[in-house]
């Protein structure tokens, strides 16, 4: 078991007073068998009001009401969380669907539909040829190494590069970058795992990576896939590996574009264009 602080800022800077809209924040790790929240704290600049609720898909999410025009908006959450998953390959699935391709059970069926559409479905012939390389009909390939080759080649054949501006770039524009965020390998991947008729879910959270920055982490995003008998398996498609005790999600969503962390508007004349800081702070405790 692993218990990380997780220091999560984010600041908006405006040239004049400006009225702020409610916020929509999607900052407080998921709990589960898996990670447990030991505390927590939210501190948001200027004067508001929080109304705290779980949406569709069981993510907390909470609503700030501003008071007051401000010239900046701050919000700062800290957390300290116990992660149980030390073992990510030990796992097992169903016998039924060891091997691709499979059919899912009647019974979650229904439920799986919505992680089964394609968000980008005029993406659909760019991604089918680019899956051509990995399974073709009639083929039987185990479910695992369909998934893990997948994950791997995003990896070792695509550029990594940080992206400041929201959203994600849609998987043809992926391919033929060969570049992208992490979200956007992410977004690739649900819906190469969508063409095959597999459910995946997109997850944003944060990462402990000490091996890069000693005591620092940051945001990050990556993929789901449900296994019959193991559930939902995580797959980060920025590093190749299978989701681990460094991972910690905050929210899981259908569509890649519904879980940015700080989400709102404002109303006001502004000479200059509002500046925006983030800083993510991970630190593992004894």
């Amino acid at each position: 078991m692993k218990r990380l602080r997780i220091r999560h800022s984010t600041s908006y800077r405006y040239s004049e007073p400006v009225t702020l809209s409610p916020h929509k924040l999607m900052i407080r790790p998921r709990a589960g068998h898996d990670i447990q929240l030991e505390k927590s704290s939210l501190t948001i600049t200027p004067s508001h009001t929080v109304k705290w609720h779980r949406d569709i898909y069981g993510n907390s999410v909470a609503v700030a009401a501003f008071l007051e025009p401000s010239k900046e908006l701050s919000v700062v959450s800290e957390v300290v969380v116990g992660h149980y998953e030390a073992e990510p390959l030990d796992f097992l699935v169903d016998e039924n669907a060891v091997m691709f391709p499979f059919h899912f059970d009647p019974a979650e069926r229904l439920d799986l539909i919505p992680y089964q559409t394609l968000c980008f479905p005029s993406d659909c012939g760019s991604v089918r040829d680019w899956l051509q390389q990995f399974w073709r009909p009639g083929q039987l390939i185990e479910t695992y190494v369909l998934l893990d080759t997948i994950n791997k080649h995003i990896v070792q054949n695509f550029a990594y590069t940080m992206r400041e501006e929201p959203g994600v770039r849609r998987p043809s524009e992926t391919l033929q970058k060969r570049a992208g965020s992490c979200r956007d390998f992410a977004t690739l991947f649900i819906e190469a795992c969508r063409y095959f008729g597999l459910a995946a879910r997109f997850v944003s959270g944060y990462l402990n990576c000490p091996d890069t920055v000693q005591g620092h982490g940051s945001t990050h995003a990556w993929a789901e896939v449900y296994l019959p008998g193991a559930g939902w398996k995580g797959f980060d498609n920025t590093s190749g590996i299978v989701v681990g005790h460094d991972h910690i999600a905050v929210a899981v969503t259908r569509h890649p574009a519904d879980a940015p962390p700080v989400s709102g508007s404002f109303t006001g004349e502004i000479s200059r264009r509002p500046t925006m800081k983030v800083k993510v702070e991970v630190s593992e405790l004894t």
